[in-house]
């Protein structure tokens, strides 16, 4: 393999994306690359991509990097935290074979993952699935014993001016197949008109379709800036002891944000204020819901989202994952037999008309003589 390109660095894989540009090789620093990140990655059509850690888990069949090597990305793999001052923003490295060139000197070296490679590992992981499992569940026990006060009042739930009462809210969370399912429910984003909760990176993702959030939920890491200051109303998520980082962020941009100190995740809490201040029914998108989700996230439980969806109950809509349902494509015998069916009528009003029954006459004899011989 012999690859020359610019180069885009950043530990952030969620940072990089938004400087990615065409055929550019992205330099990160992702252990356990997950799919989302991948999808991103591919979604800024990179060529190239240098993890300096390991991309491959020893826990979990990790999805991301199938994603790219089926894509035809090439992913080279484990080459080390030194390449991310090895080589800096904008510069043209070249990569022969696994081996990493800046300014005509090596910097750094890895392991090419081939497709096969990758397929073998997941499998391995995956029969180990059990265990983990078992110890995430275990996990989410235990901390749900000391995260219950997430539901029964112990945190105060901070007022906001967006009004949740007797109307749906649509809460957006910039998670996998986040776009295929927003657009699946456009239509019903556009008859509804529901609340709209954008967590963190899902505002931008709303943004991207079109659409300004009421209001944003998180700890604004991973919000853009036009977004920020787009004027939806802003709840900065807090760690329990009321520390909040993401307000820092917020005042620099001279914005004014309300402050939720809670454990769990923003999109818990998101939930929770839609919940408490009167929504009809909650819509999410992009959440995470199960035990791959949360693996990805580096999270050894979920005891947080367990406790918020037994309360919220029957209120809430999970839409991840449906535009699955609409990609069956029409088979071509039932597309035939509509067309055939809308032709119908159109034939026997063409026939029962004298005007285009002689014209129908004069291109018939049109046809006869083009092709006599």
């Amino acid at each position: 393999m012999h690859y020359k390109g610019t180069v885009r660095v950043d530990k952030r894989t969620k940072n990089l994306v938004k400087r990615l540009s065409p055929n550019e090789i992205a330099i990160i620093d992702h252990s356990e690359l997950d799919d989302v990140a991948a999808r991103a990655l591919l979604a800024g059509r990179v060529k190239v991509v240098v993890n300096a850690a390991r991309s491959l888990s020893d826990k979990y069949p990790n999805p991301g990097p199938l994603t790219l090597v089926k894509a035809g990305v090439v992913l080279l793999d484990n080459v080390g935290e030194q390449v991310m001052d090895a080589v800096r923003e904008g510069q043209t490295v070249e990569i022969i074979n696994e081996e990493i060139y800046c300014e005509g000197l090596p910097v750094a070296s890895g392991k090419l993952l081939t497709l096969r490679e990758i397929e073998q590992k997941m499998e391995q992981v995956r029969s180990n699935m059990q265990e983990v499992i078992s110890d995430f569940v275990v996990n989410t026990l235990d901390y749900a014993r000391t995260e219950i006060g997430l539901i029964n009042g112990e945190y105060k739930i901070p007022p906001v001016t967006t009004a949740f009462q007797g109307r749906h809210a649509l809460i957006v969370v910039r998670g996998q197949n986040y776009k295929e399912d927003l657009n699946a429910i456009k239509s019903y984003i556009d008859d509804v008109r529901p609340v709209l909760v954008g967590v963190d990176g899902g505002a931008d993702a709303l943004w991207e379709f079109g659409y300004k959030p009421d209001i944003i939920v998180g700890d604004m890491d991973s919000v853009s800036d036009n977004v920020l200051q787009d004027g939806s109303e802003l709840v900065v998520h807090a760690y329990q002891n009321g520390k909040a980082p993401g307000l820092e962020r917020v005042k620099s941009l001279g914005l004014s944000a309300r402050v939720f100190a809670a454990p769990g995740t923003s999109e818990d809490i998101a939930m929770l204020l839609a919940y408490e201040y009167g929504a009809e029914l909650i819509v999410a998108v992009g959440t995470h819901s199960n035990v791959q989700d949360f693996l990805e996230k580096g999270r050894k439980g979920m005891a947080s989202t367990f406790l918020v969806r037994l309360k919220v109950g029957t209120k809430l809509v999970d839409a991840k994952g449906v535009s699955k349902l609409y990609r069956n494509r029409v088979k071509a015998r039932y597309l035939a037999q509509i067309v055939l069916a809308a032709l119908l009528p159109v034939a026997v009003i063409v026939m029962i008309t004298p005007s285009t029954r002689q014209l129908f006459r004069l291109l018939y004899l049109q046809f006869k003589l083009l092709f006599a011989t």
